[in-house]
């Protein structure tokens, strides 16, 4: 369980008005821990956000001491309820290396799953009869060979997804976009309380988050963020299916689609993603193949305090350590010895300063005159 200091001040910090998630990792980038970025003067907290934003963090937002005690409540209430925050040590290597990894996730269920081999599996909430059992009949063949099957809960190919990796015994994992207290669809309730006894939930969002139409696309770059690789099942030319892929395309996981009918509009959105350089797979072993050996990477995650920077003040220590060529996270971790979470926001502030340009595939490089 989070301990209750620590956790009160992520809440502050992520609920205050005007913080958002870009926002509160340049504060984390500048005061390395919620608690300070808190608890800094407002001068120094200029130095990240606007005045107006600046002083709404010297006090807690609204409804703060209720959201606190109610997610006390919610963890203590059940086995296998947690918050996992950006900083913690068991936070997953998979997604940590995403584009936008979320700072706080609540889960519910077996946490282990994050680090084990996963596969997305999206598609359309109105899928052909075909599609329903595409989804079915691969998620089960996969999840039975050993993969965590990951999706969004929603109907159609989604709860399809679930319900053929729990048929066969195996594992999956649903991150929805509402409070993970919450079920959307209504209908999906029992297939929810399935995957919280022998799966597992997250959530990015507060306890009680009702199904805002707005907050389920960023949760899909969760999905893809978690996952080796994506298959779209079915999907319109319009749809949430292809955020997820493209978010997994430019994380460098690999993209797999079914190939339908031509006729079918739930297949034009598989169709485009073959022509842009998906993999084309019409079985399940097809998958396995393409993401290669179970087995998942070993991401090392280092402890050692970021070191200082140059006496003179001339060159940013990350600066200097990236050069000039394009580089993948995990060498700049071993390059600068930060924490991964640290280096990230670090990152993530000299891409907004215009210092650094972050590329397709995970990569870094700097930016010219930097």
């Amino acid at each position: 369980m989070t301990d209750p200091q620590e956790l009160g001040a992520w809440l502050h910090l992520l609920h205050s008005p005007g913080v958002g998630r870009t926002t509160a990792r340049r504060l984390l980038a500048r005061f390395l821990s919620p608690q300070a970025a808190i608890a800094a003067p407002v001068e120094a907290l200029r130095d990240c956000v606007d005045a107006p934003t600046a002083l709404t963090l010297a006090t807690p937002p609204d409804g703060h001491a209720e959201r606190l005690a109610a997610t006390l409540a919610w963890q203590a209430a059940a086995p296998g309820r947690r918050v996992l925050v950006l900083g913690d040590a068991d936070y997953p290597a998979p997604l940590l290396h995403s584009a936008d990894p979320p700072l706080l996730l609540y889960l519910q269920g077996d946490a282990s799953l994050l680090t084990s081999p996963c596969l997305a599996m999206v598609g359309s909430r109105q899928p052909s009869a075909q599609g329903r059992d595409n989804a079915r009949r691969f998620a089960e063949v996969l999840a039975g060979q050993g993969w965590t099957i990951v999706s969004g809960l929603a109907a159609g190919v989604d709860g399809a997804a679930h319900a053929g990796a729990l048929a066969a015994g195996g594992r999956t994992i649903a991150v929805v976009g509402t409070g993970i207290d919450r079920v959307y669809p209504p209908s999906h309730r029992a297939l929810a309380h399935r995957i919280a006894e022998t799966g597992l939930l997250v959530s990015e969002y507060a306890l009680g988050t009702p199904p805002l139409a707005a907050n389920f696309p960023p949760r899909n770059r969760i999905i893809a963020g978690l996952s080796r690789g994506t298959l779209v099942v079915e999907a319109a030319l319009r749809s949430g299916s292809l955020i997820t892929a493209r978010l997994a395309s430019e994380a460098g996981r690999e993209v797999l689609a079914i190939p339908g009918s031509i006729l079918a509009p739930q297949s034009a959105g598989c169709h485009a993603l073959i022509r842009q350089g998906a993999a084309l797979v019409d079985s399940p072993e097809q998958v396995a193949e393409e993401l290669g050996p179970l087995q998942p990477v070993a991401l090392p995650v280092r402890q050692a305090a970021p070191p200082a920077a140059d006496p003179a003040g001339e060159t940013d220590p990350v600066l200097a350590a990236l050069g000039h060529d394009p580089q993948s996270l995990d060498t700049l971790i071993d390059r600068c010895g930060w924490p991964a979470h640290t280096l990230s926001a670090h990152l993530l502030t000299l891409e907004l300063d215009g210092r650094v340009a972050r590329l397709p595939g995970g990569l870094y490089q700097r930016r010219q005159g930097a």
